[in-house]
């Protein structure tokens, strides 16, 4: 069989030794050696889905020709799948280049998840358009305008939630429809507006900290990601977008405006700061205003949700509806119940 994805494969081999192919690009391969001194190599594969890592010890036949792979290469990789004490391996295993076509298919992944990324997209530009404060508007449209490419390829991080290509884009198209859904709970609280610029840009620094490559599904560490980190890097970002924005001319049109275009652009900075919720979960400061606090859920939802996703879509059962904990998950979860249906 073809594994449709890096998931697919993930999901089926939870539970059973499964044979088959899947179609990847090579993104680490790291030699490393066991207490008794052996080497083996650990793979990484990678698709536009997410990731599978793998042992190859050094005894094996194939040993040799995962070690002669380049990073990255495009490759079909064949052979009997199997989670061990030791994660997961491959035995019987050969490999092949792949064409052209098969090497888009994995940047772009299945017509799915480019249809299910088209959509949130859509959605992302949809909420832009329908806020009313022209700041706010103006900021995220050309947040967007300048920024759409690296945007859309983006991951949301590198290993807990929406760890893909184009997972920035997914996770930040819930985050709003779950902010927006908050600010109809409570209209008279909530500067809707100022919710939604923040969930859309709360995480923006992570174009630069989750960055791919445009024909890459390596995600390559950054010297400005790992000495600032993507809150103060988004910050940077949005002082650079603010003034980009407030020509004189606009500056003169919006001056009327209250609140003031200064506090505007404090609090929406303050939104950023503060998403993360605690000191010590990496925010600079605590949520101080109702949209940080909405923001700061909305956010932690959508990627408690997407966790539960992947424990669920790679399901290890330890019982009838039991599932194995998966990392960052910090319990077993069970199956949730499905609607009555009538």
């Amino acid at each position: 069989m073809q594994f449709g994805s890096t998931t697919e494969l993930n999901a089926e081999a939870a539970n059973a030794t499964v044979q088959g192919t899947l179609l990847a690009q090579v993104t680490q391969k790291t030699t490393r050696t066991t207490k008794t001194g052996k080497p083996f190599l650990e793979i990484v594969l990678a698709d536009a889905a997410g990731t599978v890592s793998f042992k190859i010890w050094e005894t094996s036949p194939w040993y040799l020709d995962f070690d002669q792979l380049e990073v990255p290469s495009a490759v079909a990789v064949t052979g009997q799948w199997q989670l061990s004490q030791y994660g997961m391996e491959l035995g019987d295993a050969y490999l092949r280049p792949l064409s052209p076509e098969e090497e888009e298919q994995v940047l772009t992944g299945s017509p799915e998840l480019v249809a299910r990324q088209q959509a949130d997209w859509e959605a992302i530009c949809a909420y832009v358009s329908s806020m009313k404060d022209p700041r706010l508007a103006g900021v995220c449209s050309l947040f967007l305008q300048q920024q759409e490419k690296r945007f859309r390829r983006a991951a949301a991080a590198r290993n807990f939630h929406h760890a893909r290509r184009g997972g920035l884009v997914e996770h930040i198209a819930s985050v709003m429809r779950v902010a927006d859904a908050l600010c109809s709970v409570y209209p008279e609280r909530l500067n809707r507006d100022l919710v939604l610029a923040g969930a859309l840009l709360h995480d923006c620094g992570k174009i630069v900290e989750n960055d791919y490559e445009e024909h890459s599904l390596e995600m390559p560490y950054s010297e400005a990601g790992e000495l600032l980190g993507h809150i103060p890097v988004g910050l940077e970002i949005i002082n650079k977008l603010w003034r980009d924005l407030m020509t004189p001319e606009r500056r003169a049109e919006w001056k009327p405006l209250h609140p003031a275009s200064e506090q505007v652009r404090l609090h929406l900075l303050h939104l950023v700061a503060s998403h993360h919720g605690l000191l010590e979960y990496g925010s600079p400061v605590l949520p101080k205003v109702p949209e940080a606090l909405i923001l700061h859920h909305a956010d932690n939802v959508d990627a408690k949700m997407e966790m539960f996703r992947a424990t669920y879509e790679g399901a290890s059962m330890l019982g009838e509806r039991v599932v194995q904990r998966k990392s960052p998950m910090q319990t077993n979860v069970v199956l949730p119940l499905p609607a009555v249906q009538l």
